[in-house]
C-alpha cells in the first residue's frame, strides 16, 4: 500500500529499443517452442547483437525441435521480495548458426547454461518479429498543492 504522498506501482510498456536493452542487460532467459507436439522452455545462455537475440544451449533439452520454426523468448528480473522488476519477450523465428566467425565468436561469448552435458551444443540466432516488455515503475511523491497559493 503506497504511503501518504506516494502513487501505487505500476507496469509501464517499453519500447522495442528499451526491451532490448534489458535483455542485454542479463545473460540468462528461458526459451519457449514446440517438442513433440507439448510446449517446452528451456532455460539457455543469451546476448543480444545488432537487435537479434543469440542463444547458446543444448541439444539434449530437445533445442532441435526449436530450429526453423517461430519460437518465444523470455528473460525477466524478479526482486529478493519476489516483485516483477522488468519483463521481456521475443518472437521470432530460430536459425541454428553452422560455421563461420560469427559463429565463433558467439562460442567464445555465451557459455551453455549447464556446462558439461553430453551431446553438444546449439549456438541460435533468433530474429525478434514481436518484442514487448514492461517495467514496473517505482512509487513517485506526488505534488500536493502549495497552501500558500492564492491565500
Amino acid at each position: 500500500m503506497p504511503g501518504p504522498g506516494m502513487t501505487a506501482p505500476r507496469f509501464q510498456q517499453l519500447t522495442r529499443a528499451e526491451a532490448l536493452g534489458l535483455l542485454g542487460s542479463v545473460g540468462v532467459g528461458r526459451i519457449v517452442f514446440t517438442h513433440q507436439a507439448l510446449p517446452a522452455i528451456r532455460p539457455v545462455s543469451h546476448l543480444i547483437d545488432g537487435g537479434q537475440v543469440i542463444i547458446r544451449g543444448n541439444a539434449d533439452a530437445g533445442l532441435s525441435s526449436a530450429l526453423d520454426t517461430v519460437v518465444a523468448y523470455e528473460a525477466d528480473v524478479v526482486s529478493e521480495s519476489g516483485q516483477v522488476s522488468w519483463s521481456v519477450i521475443v518472437t521470432g523465428v530460430a536459425r541454428r548458426l553452422r560455421a563461420g566467425p560469427a559463429l565463433t565468436r558467439y562460442e567464445e561469448l555465451l557459455r551453455p547454461w549447464t556446462p558439461g552435458e553430453p551431446g553438444g551444443d546449439y549456438v541460435v540466432r533468433i530474429h525478434p518479429e514481436l518484442v514487448t516488455g514492461f517495467s514496473l515503475v517505482e512509487k513517485v511523491e506526488k505534488k500536493e498543492p502549495d497552501a500558500g497559493v492564492g491565500a
